[in-house]
């Protein structure tokens, strides 16, 4: 099969989208398939063929596909699109349409009523003006779980949805990260514990609540350190303020970006990872941490409640209060982070690696030709 994925950045500080578009042509590719990335930003290498799109501007929600789309899609039996809101996925979903070949949209929570009310009347005009006929026009819209999925019924779309979460390459915790890399890294937390906050410094990631939590943690574990690593995503400087007012600057690391064996070791090392998210289509980071047996502190709005129900760690309302009470109960608890690290990677091992997933995304493209909408869980 000829699969084509397209994206506006392939540049990984945009967050989990460039990564699972890469990791899932990647594993697509290994059970033999024709992979091609496509993406008007290219950063870093990939396993697959990666093709750069010129850039595409609003104009395209007036013109008819570019020359290029066209050319992307001319030779792909299925075009899988992920993002929503960039014109390079406008124009290729009309070539698309135009060449007759399916293609699907994976939205990667950029749907959900917390994410259309970020810049609303912008959003809510972009769906008047393309969008809107774009999602409906797709042979099915990728959800990444079920919250997901129940989030887009008051957006009426009529393109079948299909559950298919996010996955790892377990090779790439297989032998487990070296945790000294990191520790070994100055300025940082040296051999003290730490927490491990690993996203984009966002608003929508909770930076402030993680704070407010910290501070709250710390005169409980005087011994614990916080590290928070990620490209500023705005959020950056006012999380500082916070710290130093909290007076917790030496017990807090900002590293900007990790990536590669730097992030998996910062995984490695962390005695706990906390995402108290206010948003979130199925966090990478999340998984990664469940890989590396390391105990997960997340808020409802990560979408992720297999990691309560499995013993992974504790899932937490909005509340500075409630994520602090879930932090302390875990450092207070070495078998309780024990079970959980255990039960964390058994959960990743068997529901969430690549290999099974593109499978899954096999199947559902192999039944794109037939008739009747329908949910594949």
């Amino acid at each position: 099969m000829r699969i084509v994925h397209v994206i506006a950045s392939l540049d990984p500080a945009q967050g989990g989208p460039p990564v699972v578009a890469r990791n899932l042509a990647a594993a697509q590719a290994g059970l033999g398939h024709d992979v091609r990335l496509a993406a008007e930003v290219v950063v870093g290498t990939s396993s697959v063929p990666t093709i750069t799109l010129p850039r595409h501007t609003a104009s395209v929600l007036w013109q008819q596909p570019t020359a290029a789309a066209l050319d992307l899609v001319r030779n792909a039996d299925v075009l899988h699109l992920h993002g929503i809101w960039e014109p390079v996925l406008l124009t290729v979903a009309r070539a698309a349409r135009s060449a007759g070949v399916p293609y699907v949209i994976a939205p990667h929570g950029m749907l959900d009523p917390w994410s259309l009310s970020q810049k609303k009347w912008k959003k809510r005009l972009a769906l008047t003006l393309g969008f809107r006929r774009m999602l409906n026009r797709a042979a099915g819209l990728h959800v990444l779980n079920s919250d997901e999925r129940d989030l887009l019924a008051p957006l009426r779309l009529t393109s079948p949805c299909f559950v298919i979460p996010n996955g790892i390459f377990l090779a790439e915790f297989d032998p487990p990260p070296d945790p000294q890399r990191f520790r070994d890294r100055r300025p940082g937390p040296g051999d003290r514990p730490f927490i491990l906050f690993l996203s984009r410094l966002h608003y929508k990631k909770g930076l402030d609540l993680l704070a407010e939590a910290f501070s709250k943690v710390a005169p409980r574990h005087p011994d614990v350190d916080l590290v928070v690593a990620g490209p500023d995503g705005g959020a950056e400087t006012d999380f500082r303020n916070r710290i130093a007012g909290a007076g917790l600057n030496h017990r807090v690391w900002l590293t900007g970006p990790l990536y590669g064996p730097e992030k998996l070791s910062a995984l490695s090392a962390a005695r706990l990872f906390c995402l108290p998210s206010r948003q979130e289509g199925f966090s990478m980071a999340i998984l990664e941490a469940l890989a590396c047996q390391l105990p997960v502190v997340i808020t409802k709005d990560c979408h992720f409640p297999e990691v309560a129900a499995e013993g992974a760690g504790r899932v937490t309302s909005l509340s500075p209060d409630a994520i602090a009470d879930a932090l302390d109960g875990l450092l207070s608890s070495p078998e309780e982070r024990n079970s959980a690290a255990r039960a964390g990677r058994a959960l990743v091992e068997g529901r969430f690696t690549w290999p099974r997933i593109a499978e899954q995304t096999i199947r559902w493209y192999v039944q794109l030709g037939q008739p009747g909408p329908g949910v594949v869980n």
